[in-house]
């Protein structure tokens, strides 16, 4: 029987996570909500992306029920599954909502804009009959899932280094208010913030420098994440490059025996380098968006909670985050 699911918000990410279930095995897009009138009845020419999957302009609404009100989607019964892909500051309300009906809920990261409202959701999964998830991609993201298992299984040796670099110019609406998006910082630096949470856990301190230029929020950071070992973890998230400029999404992590490296759009775009040779590695297709709900869907389906990313390891990762835009207000190292 295929989980039914009822998208919140048909903006940039509402598009993707449409596009993503339509190559999810078990799922089935049954209804969807915008304030918008125009995208609750289907109409999504207005949108737009900055990586591939988010392009569909129109959905088939003889077979999905559309709706205006986020509150009515929560009551269809048809709806299994409410995926949550609202603005950030609507997470907490709408989020804990649709917690609260005992569906099951997926939520677009970051979970909330703060902490405290994070833990708040976090809290109100603890009492849900359903099951709930973070959509923290990257965790999903093929070649990221390879260098997760590389180090986890020391396969190359112990990491020495790793480097993460995220960059793009300032994207449109909602998001160039800081006060709503918190950023870069917050709502792309997230990504690689808690990639290294998943890779090595919560650091003994973070240092971090960063500038603001679209937003009024964090704009542009780079960040020191301290650990006994690895010695050097970094991870650089910007906005505010000059239209144009494009999507970038990178790492390179220096094993002792050789070193990973990854560029998004590349024709190859995981090589990995040892004895004097660069070996091209081959993982599954798609991305980080089928990935997650693949999983989402499939422990749903099985009657299996999910536990390769959890509310606990969003609030984790926003604790971090916080620490980071401490350090770089007061221009030193913030302990954890």
């Amino acid at each position: 029987m295929a989980v039914r699911v009822g998208i919140i918000g048909l903006g940039f990410m509402g598009r993707m996570h449409y596009g993503a279930y339509q190559s999810v095995p078990g799922a089935q897009v049954v209804a969807v909500c915008d304030a918008d009138a125009k995208r609750a009845s289907g109409d999504l020419s207005d949108g737009w992306s900055n990586v591939p999957g988010a392009e569909v302009s129109k959905l088939p609404m003889d077979r999905i029920r559309g709706t205006t009100d986020w509150r009515e989607l929560l009551k269809f019964d048809e709806v299994d599954l409410i995926d949550v892909c609202l603005p950030t500051p609507a997470h907490l309300e709408v989020a804990t909502a649709a917690i609260g009906t005992g569906k099951h809920v997926l939520c677009e990261k970051p979970l909330a804009r703060n902490v405290a409202d994070a833990k708040t959701i976090a809290a109100a999964t603890a009492q849900s009959a359903g099951f709930f998830m973070p959509a923290m991609c990257m965790r999903f993201w093929p070649e990221w899932e390879w260098l997760k298992a590389a180090v986890t299984d020391s396969r190359y040796g112990a990491v020495r280094s790793a480097t993460f670099r995220r960059a793009s110019s300032t994207p449109k609406g909602w998001f160039r208010n800081g006060q709503l998006s918190g950023g870069a910082l917050l709502d792309l630096h997230v990504h690689d913030t808690d990639f290294v949470y998943h890779l090595f856990g919560k650091p003994k301190a973070v240092f971090s420098r960063g500038y603001s230029k679209d937003t009024g929020a964090i704009d542009h950071i780079a960040t020191q994440y301290l650990y006994d070992s690895p010695a050097l973890v970094t991870a650089e998230g910007a906005w505010g490059l000059a239209e144009g400029f494009g999507f970038r999404m990178q790492f390179t992590v220096n094993f002792e025996n050789a070193t990973a490296e990854f560029e998004f759009g590349r024709e190859k775009p995981l090589l990995v380098y040892r004895d004097g040779k660069a070996e091209t590695i081959e993982v599954s297709k798609g991305d980080g968006y089928i990935g997650e709900m693949s999983y989402f869907v499939d422990c749903i389906s099985k009657g299996v909670k999910p536990t390769k990313v959890t509310a606990e390891d969003a609030v984790n990762g926003l604790t971090i985050i916080e620490a980071e835009e401490k350090s770089v207000k007061a221009g030193q190292v913030v302990a954890l």
